[in-house]
C-alpha cells in the first residue's frame, strides 16, 4: 500500500486533472462538441486524448522528482524518491512507461495529436532536465508544455491547430507566471516577481476577456473568469505582503488547480456553455487529491 502511494505521489493525480481539463478546453475551442456531443464516435477521441494528456503529465511530473533526486534529498526528504519508498530505477521505468503510453494513445487519434504528445514529451524533458535551472528560459518552457497541452485538444479536428495556435500562448504566460514564482516556494522571495506575476494574471483574463467578446459569449466566460481571478488573486496578494515560502507556495497551489476554471472559462467563451460545467466539476475532484497529494 505505500509503494501504490509513493508512485501516486510521483505523479501528481491533482495536476493530472488539470492537464484533462486543458484538453477539454482545446477540443471545445476547435468547435469538436457543437457537431453531437453524445455520438460514440465522438466521446472515443475524447477519452484516447483525455488518457493520454494525462499520462503525459503524470510521466513528465515523475522525471521532474527523478531530475532533482539529490537537490531533494536536501530540500524535499519526504518525497517518494529520496525518502526510500520508490527507488531511482523504478521511478525511471514508470515515468517512461507513462510517457510512452501517452504519446501512443494520442496516436490513435490522428498524427497530428501523436506529433503534439511528441513535443509536450520532449518539452517536459528538456525543462526537467535543464530548463528549470534557467531564469528567463525555464518558466516559457513550462508555459510551452501547457500550451502544447491545449493543441493537443484543439488537434482533435483535423487542419484545427493551423487556425488556433496562437491560442496557446495564454497559457504560456499563465503557466509562466506560476512557474517563475514557484523558485520561492522553499526558501520565499522578493515580492518583485509576485508583482510580474499578478501583472501577467491580469493579461490572461484580459485576453479570454477579449476572445469572448468576439464571440458574444462574454456572460458565459465570466460566470467562471470571477472565480478564477479570486482563486488566483487572493493567496498571491498574500504572499506579495508576506513572500515567505508557505505563501509564496499556497499561491502556486492555488495557481495549479485554477487552471481547471480558467479552462471552463474558455470553454464557455468558446460556446460550449455545458461543457464548461463538466470541467468545471473537475475541480473538486482535484481539490480531493490534492488533499491527499501534494501538488508542487
Amino acid at each position: 500500500m505505500k509503494k501504490s502511494t509513493g508512485y501516486f505521489r510521483l505523479m501528481r493525480p491533482a495536476n493530472m486533472v488539470t492537464a484533462v481539463a486543458d484538453v477539454l478546453a482545446g477540443i471545445a475551442l476547435s468547435g469538436f462538441f457543437t457537431t453531437g456531443l453524445f455520438d460514440v464516435s465522438h466521446i472515443l477521441p475524447v477519452l484516447l486524448l483525455s488518457i493520454s494528456t494525462a499520462l503525459l503529465y503524470g510521466g513528465g511530473v515523475v522525471f521532474n522528482d527523478v531530475f532533482d533526486a539529490d537537490l531533494d534529498r536536501v530540500e524535499r526528504p519526504e518525497r517518494s524518491i529520496p525518502s526510500g519508498l520508490i527507488s531511482y530505477k523504478e521511478a525511471f521505468t514508470l515515468g517512461t512507461i507513462l510517457l510512452l503510453a501517452g504519446i501512443v494513445f494520442a496516436f490513435t487519434v490522428n498524427v497530428v495529436s501523436g506529433l503534439l504528445s511528441l513535443a509536450i514529451t520532449i518539452c517536459a524533458l528538456i525543462y526537467n532536465k535543464w530548463g528549470k535551472h534557467q531564469s528567463v528560459i525555464g518558466p516559457v518552457n513550462m508555459g510551452l508544455c501547457r500550451g502544447l497541452n491545449l493543441l493537443l485538444g484543439i488537434s482533435i479536428v483535423s487542419g484545427s491547430v493551423s487556425n488556433w495556435w496562437f491560442i496557446a500562448i495564454v497559457p504560456i504566460i499563465y503557466i509562466s507566471s506560476i512557474t517563475m514564482i514557484s523558485r520561492g516556494e522553499v526558501h520565499g522571495s522578493s515580492s518583485k516577481p509576485l508583482y510580474g506575476a499578478s501583472f501577467l494574471y491580469a493579461l490572461v483574463i484580459a485576453l479570454i476577456l477579449y476572445f469572448s467578446f468576439t464571440k458574444n459569449t462574454l456572460i458565459f466566460a465570466l460566470i467562471f473568469l470571477l472565480p478564477f481571478a479570486w482563486m488566483i488573486f487572493k493567496p498571491l496578494l498574500k504572499a506579495i505582503k508576506m513572500p515567505s515560502g508557505p505563501n509564496i507556495g499556497k499561491s502556486v497551489k492555488a495557481g495549479v488547480i485554477a487552471l481547471i476554471v480558467m479552462d471552463a472559462a474558455w470553454t464557455a467563451a468558446s460556446g460550449s456553455f455545458y461543457v464548461a460545467i463538466i470541467v468545471a466539476l473537475l475541480l473538486p475532484i482535484s481539490f480531493w487529491l490534492a488533499r491527499m497529494f501534494a501538488v508542487t
